[in-house]
């Protein structure tokens, strides 16, 4: 028993020693109260102007979308183009059965002959009442008759001639034509069909002007400063083209939340045709811009944040910030720092409000 104690006294005077055995003085710092701060990796804040772009996928669309449609009403006897055909203007597309239309044609052509053979009855006649009431063998009520007759029969033969007229044209609207060079995108027609006048048959989408059509979320609009866009093909990009936005949609599509812009392209190259999938870039002016890499960005509160640096001390402290977009790798700040700050750029999570750190700055910085 005696040994026992005298083992637990001696483990209490070593416990008051150092590892040399030499006892502890509460004056002189604990390791805990001696180690080094926390070493963080920092930069130093610069303001560079910085030019954004941001780049969307659409397709080539037609400016003008054209229906078309016979004139007349008849059976169609012929199709010549089908969906997807491209046309150039004038060519024939369909025809009626023009059975009808000849008739109409035959007729008037008709009425014509027969009312130039009244005005010429009418004229002889005319002649003949002048001469006679020059030499007082006739009276002026003949005389007048007769110019009456005759200005009725030319009045018919114009007449005649304007329904002539109607029906060569009624005969040329039997065959359907391309109004200008494009591509079919829609048919509602087929042989044998009876079609009436103005009922659509075909849909030409007009190759002389094509717009870039893309879906734009709304907040591209509050930072856009340019209505230039690049347009370039999706296959091949070298194939570009510059367009201008034409006309922004005023309703926002409820399902993508997006609104659709369209882009006219200043003289599309014969490489980008229709249905073509495109990609848009804008160009925004340069501002002046702080990018930071991403692995800077706190929160405090909720809000973006970064630790900055006081250079006397070495203490940390939250800095809200706000950030004008979010990229690859990298954060661009518009506001809440100035050139110069110390800001930390790994380490960040480890830290607390009035931590003293040491730090080191990247290379570059």
């Amino acid at each position: 028993m005696a040994a026992l104690i005298c083992i637990f006294a001696l483990s209490g005077l070593l416990a008051a020693c150092d590892g040399q055995g030499t006892p502890k003085d509460a004056s002189h710092p604990t390791p805990e109260a001696g180690r080094p701060a926390f070493v963080v990796r920092a930069t130093a804040v610069a303001v560079t102007n910085r030019t954004t772009s941001v780049s969307l996928t659409g397709d080539v669309e037609a400016k003008v979308l054209t229906q078309l449609s016979f004139r007349v009403g008849g059976r169609v006897t012929e199709r010549l183009v089908d969906v997807g055909a491209h046309v150039a203007a004038g060519d024939l597309l369909a025809r009626i059965d023009p059975t009808e239309q000849q008739a109409e044609l035959d007729a008037a052509t008709a009425a014509v002959s027969a009312a130039e053979s009244r005005l010429r009855v009418a004229n002889a006649n005319f002649q003949r009442q002048s001469t006679l009431l020059a030499k007082g063998y006739t009276t002026r009520a003949a005389y007048d008759q007769a110019t009456e007759t005759a200005g009725a029969a030319e009045s018919a033969l114009e007449t005649a001639r304007a329904q002539l007229g109607t029906a060569r044209d009624a005969l040329g609207y039997a065959e359907l034509r391309a109004r200008a060079a494009g591509v079919i995108t829609a048919r509602t027609i087929e042989v044998g069909q009876v079609v009436q006048p103005a009922q659509p048959a075909f849909t030409l989408a007009e190759d002389d002007t094509r717009d870039a059509v893309f879906d734009v979320y709304e907040t591209f609009f509050h930072n856009s400063d340019t209505d230039r866009i690049r347009v370039s093909l999706v296959s091949d990009p070298k194939v570009v083209a510059d367009g201008r936005v034409r006309e922004v949609s005023p309703v926002i599509d409820a399902t993508t939340g997006t609104v659709r812009v369209k882009v006219a392209i200043d003289a599309p190259p014969e490489a980008m045709p229709l249905g073509s999938p495109v990609t848009g870039t804008v160009m925004w002016k340069a501002k002046p811009r702080i990018v930071l890499p991403w692995s800077a960005l706190a929160s405090d509160g909720g809000d973006p944040a970064v630790w900055r640096i006081d250079p006397k001390t070495h203490a940390v402290s939250l800095a809200k910030v706000v950030v004008d977009a979010f990229e690859t790798g990298s954060i661009v700040i518009s506001s809440g720092l100035a050139p110069g700050d110390l800001v930390v750029v790994d380490g960040a999570k480890r830290l607390s409000t009035g931590q003293t750190v040491d730090y080191t700055l990247e290379s570059g910085s």
